[in-house]
């Protein structure tokens, strides 16, 4: 696989763009670019151009994340005001505002099938799953203490989750810490089953391969990318390049390769069978918070995408094969 520059868009916001997901394609339309910003928008992009094809207010403080639903008729959008807006993608009309007090939400993701929004944040060692159908919690997943805590940990603020995920059968979420800890459940009977360590800086995103509900990617301020065997407690494999935070992580559509964004300012592709950087590109000059790969599907899928978003308040679309 190797990545082109296709497009990129400056001033894509007014301020920092810190939130980039793909809203899948739907019988009436193609796939979207949706991004959030510090600037208290949401906008959607034509996804093989770039063009702006609306712009959602709705916050009163930044965007911190958004997320779409798998069927790609509803998003979600989270803010520092410490709540998350659902919308319908097509009308922008509001469908739930969920309250995440007392502090701000970070990341949230649907399952696979679009059956719970699992939301992480809201100021405590917590992850709460909200029912897509009726809006109402359906449980809390508390993240205990791993066995011998730090003496440096007094409080729970070690423990505030920055990032989740599903695993590809909706079985699994895993959440990651701001202490570098990882923290994997059994959704179904709202479990915790264990720490996944390694790091010991935040990870501020992680992903499931597509193909294997073992398999986790993870991304660290340590500037270290792992891969883990969730199910085994086992650390497979370290990748290192970055000069600075990983801030981002996203898997391929394919599973063959992912990739990340930092605050070195660039954005590296890495092979999986090589377990190595495989490309870098540098077209950013801020921090990049954020990358996607498209899902596959849609009539106007024309070839692999991967979108990156920055401080620099710039979208980045690059074509690969």
């Amino acid at each position: 696989m190797k990545l082109g520059g296709i497009k990129s868009v400056e001033n894509a916001h007014d301020d920092s763009v810190w939130a980039v997901t793909w809203v899948p394609a739907t019988a009436n339309r193609p796939s979207l670019l949706l991004t959030g910003s510090l600037d208290e928008t949401v906008r959607l992009w034509r996804s093989d151009d770039l063009v702006l094809d609306r712009t959602n207010t709705g916050h009163c403080l930044g965007v911190a994340s958004v997320a779409a639903h798998p069927l790609g008729s509803i998003a979600a959008s989270s803010s520092l005001d410490s709540f998350v807006r659902v919308f319908d993608v097509d009308s922008n009309a509001t469908i739930a505002t969920l309250e995440a007090p007392p502090s701000e939400v970070w990341q949230m993701r649907f399952d696979p099938k679009g059956a719970i929004l699992a939301v992480a944040g809201g100021g405590s060692a917590s992850v709460k799953l909200w029912d897509t159908s009726t809006w109402e919690i359906i449980a809390t997943l508390s993240i205990p203490r791993p066995e011998g805590p730090k003496p440096t940990d007094k409080s729970g603020s070690k423990k505030f989750v920055l990032s989740v995920a599903w695993s590809p059968d909706g079985k699994r979420l895993a959440c990651g810490s701001m202490d570098g800890t990882i923290s994997v459940f059994d959704v179904p009977r709202a479990k915790f089953l264990h720490h996944l360590e390694g790091h010991f800086m935040p990870v501020r995103s992680l992903v499931y391969s597509p193909y294997d509900p073992r398999l986790l990617f993870t991304a660290s301020d340590d500037g270290n990318v792992h891969m883990y065997d969730a199910e085994g407690k086992a650390l497979i494999g370290t990748m290192s390049g970055h000069a600075s935070w990983v801030l981002c992580v996203d898997v391929s559509p394919d599973g063959a390769a992912i990739a990340t964004g930092s605050s070195d300012r660039s954005v590296r592709l890495w092979d999986l069978s090589m377990r190595a950087s495989v490309q870098t590109m540098s077209n950013h000059s801020d921090q990049v918070w954020g990358v996607a790969f498209r899902p596959p599907g849609g009539s106007d899928v024309r070839g692999g995408r991967l979108a990156s978003v920055s401080d620099d308040k710039s979208i980045s679309l690059y074509d690969y094969s």
